[in-house]
């Protein structure tokens, strides 16, 4: 699994995290496990796999380290 750090969430349930390369990765709140969206705070360590979504490159399996 990669590692990466939240840089940005949303109040629509979505946010994206800062992975190190060029662009950050979008997740959505449906990708998150074991953590509530509202408990996600920007700084935060996550893990995740790479998946693709309707609109391109996303995080899934999103879990706070």
């Amino acid at each position: 699994m990669a590692e990466g750090t939240i840089k940005r969430v949303t109040d629509k349930g979505f946010g994206f995290i800062d992975t190190g390369g060029a662009k950050d990765l979008f997740f959505h709140s449906s990708a998150l496990e074991g953590v509530r969206f509202d408990d996600l705070r920007e700084g935060q360590r996550v893990s995740f796999e790479e998946g693709r979504g309707p609109k391109g490159p996303c995080a899934e399996n999103v879990k706070v380290l």
